[in-house]
């Protein structure tokens, strides 16, 4: 585990000194919230309209800001070899994948908690149940970027490594896109964990499933 943690700060010490991929989310996400804003001007004192709108603005811009970010997780390690450097370390290749994952998530996690209070001030609304937010968010994201690594691994060799990671990711997500916007509704319009019991099983599962299957296969996705 110690090993995956190394490889974590090392990506993300190199992505706070450029800062580089952390701004493209954060714009990207931002722009997202500010269209939709605009979009939904007149329904913005609306609070129940706005209830069920934000789990799909939110979702979206998490989304794509975090696929965004995902083509850059492999696609910095092909340049100057640093890959190849990566698997000639004495280390097993699926704490490449761990360590990897973590520092996704945390970028993701930094602009999802930048994108949130900004989406607050922009659609005027006061936001209930943080608390099942969070946990909401965090099992919604971990799922998202569990299988957005391994498909980046698989996606960074290819000439075409653009288009090919959205194709391929944007179905696999589906599972766990739908039980986290289904949740953040729930959460937002009563503030009540215990009605979210399902969804959260349900994300839980989807997981732990592409975590273990990601740790399991990682090895044959970066093979020469």
């Amino acid at each position: 585990m110690m090993k995956s943690l190394y490889i974590a700060a090392k990506d993300l010490k190199s992505e706070f000194r450029t800062k580089q991929m952390l701004n493209s989310m954060l714009i990207f996400s931002l722009v997202v919230i500010v269209i939709f804003s605009i979009s939904f001007g007149d329904l913005l004192s609306q609070q129940e309209i706005i209830a069920k709108l934000a789990p799909g603005v939110l979702w979206i811009a998490f989304t794509f800001a975090g696929t965004l970010g995902l083509s850059r997780s492999f696609a910095g390690e092909m340049e100057n070899g640093c890959l190849e450097g990566l698997k000639l370390s004495p280390i097993d290749r699926s704490s490449i994948y761990i360590g990897k994952t973590i520092s996704s998530a945390i970028l993701m996690f930094m602009v999802e908690l930048l994108t949130i209070p900004i989406f607050i001030v922009l659609f005027n609304y006061n936001i209930t149940g943080i608390l099942g937010l969070a946990i909401v968010i965090f099992l919604g994201t971990f799922g998202f970027v569990s299988v957005g690594t391994l498909l980046s691994a698989l996606s960074a060799s290819t000439r075409a490594r653009e288009i090919m990671l959205p194709v391929l990711l944007l179905p696999l997500i589906i599972p766990v896109i739908i039980p986290a916007v289904m949740a953040t509704g729930k959460v937002l319009v009563d503030g009540d964990i215990g009605n979210i019991g399902s969804e959260i099983r349900l994300l839980l599962v989807y997981d732990l499933i592409f975590f273990v299957v990601g740790q399991l296969v990682f090895e044959y996705t970066i093979m020469d």
